[in-house]
């Protein structure tokens, strides 16, 4: 039988080097999807795939502009703490 995991209610104060790498590979893959599905939009022939390709592409560039989000939103509170 799985047991329930624990859900962190804030996060934590501190980011570990693991962490960190891991942060870098998420902006990474979504940029990445982003480019790729620009590009693959713009050598598509079908309007209606094309479509589909420009918002996979916005919505990897929406989740890589939330990730920088939290992370100056992060960086902020911590400047105005000291």
């Amino acid at each position: 039988m799985l047991q329930p995991q624990n859900h962190m209610q804030t996060p934590p104060s501190v980011l570990t080097s693991k962490d960190s790498m891991y942060i870098n590979d998420m902006l990474s893959w979504n940029l990445l999807a982003m480019k790729k599905a620009h590009s693959a939009a713009e050598h598509c022939q079908d309007q209606q795939l094309k479509n589909v390709i420009d918002q996979c592409g916005q919505m990897h560039q929406r989740h890589y502009e939330q990730i920088l989000a939290h992370l100056n939103a992060h960086v902020q509170n911590n400047n105005q703490s000291m």
